[in-house]
């Protein structure tokens, strides 16, 4: 299988919520920041899913995912009955393991391994640019930049400084 069933299962409940949305249902904003972390911690799993602290993990995840579930459905059944069933039937088909939703092959993009006290950003840039014009904005601005891949860098560093370096990043590719 090439998507967990926690990931098809949040891709469900976020199409659920964003259906419920377009219906003009009123859902609680709590939802949407319950389904964002969410979303982190099955990044986070997805980093390791080997390790030992990592079943401390799905436990959280699926409770989450319970929560949000019985939430969402409650909302559904309020719209019809027809339409309660219709996302039950998703549901039960990712938790049979059933990809219902395509994921991409792409790995993780959750970042590990930033100093403690540090913020991180990940950027992926339009255009390479010259490996020693990005390691000038980094003593510039007291970063830590790693090139991940040719147009891919990882910024670790104090958040008032990862937001002044992203700005003069930023800056090389505004369109004039």
């Amino acid at each position: 299988m090439s998507s967990l069933v926690v990931e098809q299962t949040w891709l469900v409940l976020v199409d659920l919520l964003t259906n419920l949305k377009n219906k003009g249902i009123d859902v609680p904003t709590s939802i949407n920041e319950d389904i964002r972390l969410l979303r982190t911690s099955i990044n986070f799993y997805k980093a390791d899913t080997t390790h030992p602290d990592m079943m401390k993990e799905l436990k959280r995840i699926n409770d989450s995912i319970n929560s949000i579930q019985d939430q969402l459905l409650n909302l559904a059944q309020d719209v019809s009955e027809k339409y309660y069933n219709e996302w039950l039937e998703k549901l039960k088909k990712v938790s049979l393991g059933e990809e219902i939703y395509k994921t991409s092959k792409t790995k993780s993009r959750f970042m590990v391994g930033a100093p403690p006290g540090f913020n991180a950003a990940r950027v992926t840039l339009k255009e390479p640019l010259a490996e020693e014009r990005v390691q000038d904005i980094a003593e510039d601005n007291n970063l830590i930049i790693e090139f991940v891949e040719d147009n891919v860098i990882a910024i670790y560093g104090h958040g008032d400084n990862v937001k002044n370096g992203l700005k003069k990043i930023g800056s090389f590719f505004k369109d004039y």
